[in-house]
């Protein structure tokens, strides 16, 4: 008999759940535990741990990274509306409970298991835990594409999104790559690149143990004044970048810019077995490409000289278009405990959907690749 619980904290569950085949660093249980330890979730933060846990004959067989949400930060798939709608009919969108990577737009497994039935019973205790405390909603973000359909196959509503992500296609070398590229598109990007020469810039990569602790409070002052810019307080403690570097250092690629001497620039990378994720980055002085050069082209390199075939760049950005990013489709899952409410979402979401078809219709006839 399988025995579903539920609402210890990530560190609780470490020595549990290390067995399970997770495929991606932002499902080791030491992410998980880097943020809490950090305080980047966790009380006062409207993220509240709440993991869903699989047993059988005392052993664990299955896990599901769940949240208790007091807002709708940090997530990336948007339900402001929804939230407001059952405002204005007198009831409560908060708390909601998902499942997500805090603050981190990747999609990946959201049901740890290995058998279908194992994943089932956790959804359908999901479904159980709304309905007895009284919670409005379940939001699975962005799921791969077997928890994706699952969830469907369970009756959850589904949601379609856009990101970018750049196939690095067995290129030898970075030049290999831009001659695949429309000759407006090549030349922009060495245009970009030749002007943070023409400044002195100079780039370094560090993964490992030639991370320093100056090097993690260097990029953290750029990643605070990219908030600082757009009026925002980070979601991130830098304690929480010093347990990354402490706990999965392999993990970790830091591009750090400098002129003159002096560091001006920083962007982290998370590396996973064949993608790399940049998430993270900021600059304390403006020059025109750096942001493209950190963000882009370090990171398509690296993924060159190191053989990762996938790079994706973050959330968003038509941008990343002109340099070589190809659109890809994201989905939620999404399973609202009340009935009304739940036609209503359902509406809407078959409206929006045709609205992303034709976006992603129009992002496909804009590829930046030759003719072919």
């Amino acid at each position: 008999m399988i025995e579903i619980i539920s609402g210890s904290s990530y560190s609780e569950l470490k020595k549990l759940i290390s067995h399970l085949d997770t495929n991606s660093p932002f499902l080791d249980i030491n992410f998980f535990i880097s943020l809490e330890k950090s305080k980047s979730i966790g009380e006062n933060t409207g993220w509240v741990s709440f993991p869903i846990v699989a047993k059988k004959n005392n052993e664990i067989i299955g896990f599901i990274p769940i949240f208790l949400k007091e807002h709708s930060y940090g997530e990336y798939v948007f339900d402001h509306s929804w939230a407001d709608a059952f405002q204005q009919n007198g009831l409560n969108y908060y708390p909601k409970m998902i499942s997500a990577i805090p603050f981190t737009p990747i999609t990946g497994t959201r049901l740890l298991a290995n058998d279908i039935e194992v994943k089932k019973a956790m959804i359908k205790a999901i479904e159980r835990i709304l309905v007895e405390y009284k919670i409005s909603s379940c939001h699975i973000l962005f799921p791969d594409k077997n928890d994706h359909e699952l969830f469907n196959e369970m009756g959850w509503l589904s949601r379609k999104g856009i990101q970018f992500k750049w196939h690095n296609n067995s290129y030898q070398t970075f030049n290999e790559f831009l001659q695949t590229l429309s000759h407006n598109k090549r030349k922009k990007i060495k245009q970009e690149r030749k002007k943070i020469d023409a400044n002195g810039i100079i780039i370094e990569r560090k993964q490992s143990a030639d991370i320093s602790s100056e090097d993690i409070d260097f990029f953290y002052e750029c990643y605070c004044e990219t908030y600082r810019l757009h009026n925002s307080t980070p979601y991130l403690k830098k304690s929480f970048f010093y347990e990354l570097v402490k706990t999965m250092p392999n993990k970790l690629l830091v591009i750090i810019a400098t002129k003159n001497g002096i560091k001006i620039a920083s962007a982290l990378n998370i590396i996973g077995e064949e993608t790399l994720y940049g998430r993270y980055w900021g600059a304390l002085e403006f020059f025109s490409g750096l942001h493209f050069e950190l963000c882009y082209y370090q990171g398509q390199e690296f993924c060159i000289e190191n053989k990762i075939k996938y790079f994706e760049g973050g959330a968003q950005g038509e941008h990343k278009l002109a340099r070589g990013f190809k659109p890809f489709d994201t989905y939620s899952n999404h399973y609202i405990a009340q009935p009304d409410f739940k036609v209503a979402i359902s509406n809407f979401l078959n409206d929006e959907l045709n609205r992303i078809n034709e976006y992603s219709n129009e992002l496909e006839e804009r590829t930046p690749y030759k003719k072919t």
